[in-house]
């Protein structure tokens, strides 16, 4: 299965464990949801107590003519039940608000919730249910020719990270004594052309970096003229200029200039005060605690070693060999690592052998590219807003250029910024008015002049008095009508399924903050507010 080789058979077998609950199964749930079913999800909820009516025909897939006057629930669970039969599906023919407002202990039974199109003041109550029953919260809405897809969780842990460029974890810059030893048995100074060509590049630069220090008072290059000097002395090295080997030593030579130690972010991971365990504390915290103390002796100041190496020019034996150096250190550090775990966990009375030597191994594996997610809670995000952020988005060249206007700050068109206001003004605008601006023919003049005081009362609220949306995008606003076009809805569902299955398998990391879609000019942009 293709989705297996992307997460692999753990993520797999999470996702099949996992239970989600969508809320409201127009366009934009089915199209979530779809995704999910798709990729092997354990079982779905669908919570909806609108009927089908003869609009959704020509947006949402999931429903056809016999449709009409049914259960809308009902029928996408069954069409989606047909997409792969092995999940488990179910629908409650209930209106999510309500659900919200009178059994709010519902939500604790699943995994993770997605809400699609819930206006403001039922996002900040499931918010508050989900927090406080730690259960996963994702929100997407399809709104025209725009759309938001938002995380909501109180902490997301990521061993695997799978980051799209990472340095490989070879210690040029510092080999371990069986490394060098290793190194110490070939000869780059062999008469043999055959073997000289097929020495791996690690190799030649442990020797290199060995040479350089021993003349250049025991320290590596770290100027830019003397990184040019180290990769000319690799050259000289040279017998034939076809040697790819050589060649690959000097584009890798830059390894041996990496700095020691560990990252910024996971120097902050291990200082984070949940390192600090106790009985409470979930594994990822007790391997993180190990881990500090393994970087503070064992490790001398670096992470266990991965424990693999990339493929390169080299003959079988050298590689093999050289690969069988790597993965017993890594074993090794491994060792010491599972050691410090189970002491840890004996001090805070759980079962030692409660985390599993394959938990621990990938820890190791991966402990270079830890992540930690945390999330604002919506009604903080919606009632204070990062003011620096916030005025960042407004009026920073990098995000559209502002025009003036009679004095005032103008938002162009195509910024997310004013997207993500006017959505937000649709919200109090319709709490006001009980209906959406632009909903109804034959009042669009009056809703563009409210929409308008409505937005200018947020901003002010929200501490940027003086700024305005531009007329145009008040008016295209409007013209949405608060409608779910299909193409956009199925766009917003890949996204929201997308950070679904990151948060399910705990492999990538999800995004940090408050997506927008706008689809008037193709661009999206992620709002950390």
């Amino acid at each position: 299965m293709l989705f297996c080789r992307i997460w692999g058979e753990k993520g797999q077998a999470a996702l099949e464990k996992a239970s989600i609950c969508l809320l409201n199964c127009g366009p934009t749930g089915s199209e979530t949801l779809k995704n999910l079913v798709l990729g092997g999800v354990g079982s779905i909820t669908i919570v909806d107590g609108s009927k089908v009516e003869v609009g959704d025909l020509g947006n949402n897939f999931m429903v056809d003519e016999s449709s009409v006057g049914q259960s809308k629930a009902e029928c996408v669970c069954a069409f989606l039940q047909e997409l792969n039969d092995a999940v488990k599906a179910k629908f409650i023919e209930e209106h999510p608000e309500e659900l919200i407002e009178t059994n709010p202990s519902f939500f604790s039974q699943f995994t993770l919730v997605i809400a699609t199109q819930l206006v403001e003041d039922s996002m900040v109550k499931l918010d508050r249910i989900c927090r406080e029953a730690n259960i996963s919260l994702i929100f997407a809405r399809s709104y025209g020719l725009m759309g938001l897809v938002r995380i909501s969780v109180k902490e997301h842990t990521v061993i695997e990270s799978k980051p799209d460029h990472f340095l490989d974890d070879l210690r040029l810059n510092d080999p371990w004594p069986e490394l060098r030893r290793f190194a110490e048995t070939v000869d780059l100074n062999t008469t043999d052309a055959v073997v000289h060509k097929h020495t791996p590049y690690i190799i030649i630069l442990v020797k290199m970096a060995e040479e350089w220090a021993n003349t250049h008072g025991g320290k590596l290059p770290s100027t830019r003229e003397e990184k040019k000097q180290f990769k000319d002395l690799i050259k000289s090295k040279m017998i034939t200029v076809d040697e790819e080997n050589y060649k690959e030593a000097m584009e890798a030579s830059f390894k041996v200039f990496s700095p020691q130690g560990i990252s910024p972010n996971l120097q902050k991971i291990i200082n984070d005060s949940c390192s600090e365990v106790d009985s409470n504390s979930s594994d990822f915290w007790v391997m993180v605690a190990a881990l500090k103390e393994f970087i503070a002796s064992e490790g001398g100041g670096e992470t266990p070693l991965e424990g693999s190496i990339p493929d390169m020019t080299s003959s079988t034996e050298l590689y093999v060999n050289l690969q069988k150096t790597y993965q017993a250190k890594a074993e090794v550090d491994f060792l010491v690592m599972e050691q410090r775990v189970k002491n840890l966990l004996k001090k805070i009375n759980r079962d030692p052998a409660s985390i599993s030597q394959a938990n621990i191994k990938s820890f190791c594996r991966n402990a270079r590219k830890l992540a930690v997610c945390r999330y604002r809670l919506v009604e903080d995000e919606f009632n204070s807003p990062v003011q620096p952020e916030l005025q960042k988005y407004l009026t920073d060249e990098d995000y559209g250029t502002l025009q003036e206007a009679n004095t005032l700050k103008v938002l162009p068109e195509n910024t997310a910024a004013g997207l993500y206001i006017l959505l937000r003004a649709a919200d109090r605008f319709a709490a006001n008015y009980n209906k959406f601006p632009g909903q109804f023919d034959g009042e669009m003049d009056e809703d563009i002049s409210r929409l308008k005081s409505t937005a200018v009362g947020l901003l002010n609220d929200l501490g940027c008095n003086g700024s305005a949306i531009s007329e145009d995008l008040i008016n295209e606003m409007c013209r949405y009508g608060a409608s779910e076009l299909h193409v956009v809805a199925a766009f917003v569902g890949g996204v929201a399924s997308q950070e679904v299955i990151k948060l399910i398998t705990r492999q990538f990391i999800p995004m940090s903050g408050t997506f927008i879609f706008n689809g008037i000019d193709h661009k999206s942009q992620l709002l950390l507010l």
